[in-house]
């Protein structure tokens, strides 16, 4: 049976109880900032990833919204270059990790100050991406995933590499230079709070369909 409804709640982090990670959050100071742009129809506060990242790092800062006239609008400041920062962007053409400008130099990712990403469904990352025009004047940032989301089967993802908004920051982080026990850290709280969910069963995972069965009704053309 489904326990969505009527479940306690952590006051800090707002999960059920049963699924808090504010026991394991170890907070690390970090040389590169992160923006989070959440959706604001990302409010699953179950499977979120965005609320481990704030907690543990203090250089984090989550926004909510569809849209800003630009980059100092929604980090909340002036002054701050946004050529030194880049956003994680899935470049399905790129042959390896690392950041490029607008006019496609390399760039040293040690070298950028903070990071953009954008949190949500792919379909509402994409709404994010065409509704902040800005967001193109920013560097790039790709990451290469070498094994599958944490969240297995609790998440469906389009693709194998794509992982959760936690994983590709904490791996964004040390392709530039923070130390790796920072991105294990985090990929550990994170895998905690997967298990505790599945352990409660307050979401389960998606049905999977029978072999050779197509997802609609239609029948193959001849």
């Amino acid at each position: 049976m489904l326990r969505r409804v009527e479940l306690a709640a952590c006051e800090t982090c707002q999960r059920p109880t049963v699924a808090c990670v504010c026991d394991r959050i170890v907070q690390f100071e970090t040389s590169r900032r992160v923006l989070i742009l959440q959706h604001p129809q990302e409010k699953d506060a179950v499977l979120g990833s965005a609320q481990i990242l704030t907690a543990s790092l203090p250089q984090a800062k989550l926004v909510i919204g569809l849209s800003w006239p630009n980059f100092a609008a929604a980090l909340g400041e002036e002054g701050v270059n946004p050529k030194k920062w880049a956003v994680l962007f899935p470049d399905k053409e790129a042959e390896g990790e690392g950041a490029v400008g607008r006019g496609g130099q390399v760039i040293e990712p040690n070298a950028l100050e903070g990071i953009v990403v954008l949190d949500g469904t792919w379909s509402k990352a994409k709404t994010l991406w065409w509704r902040n025009p800005w967001l193109l004047k920013l560097n790039r940032l790709t990451i290469k995933p070498s094994e599958p989301s944490i969240y297995g089967r609790l998440r469906a993802e389009p693709k194998r590499e794509y992982v959760s908004t936690l994983e590709s920051v904490a791996a964004a982080l040390t392709l530039c230079g923070e130390p790796p026990e920072i991105e294990a850290q985090l990929k550990r709280v994170f895998r905690t709070m997967v298990q505790r969910v599945r352990d409660a069963k307050i979401i389960p995972p998606p049905a999977r369909r029978p072999p050779g069965r197509r997802p609609t009704g239609r029948k193959p053309a001849p």
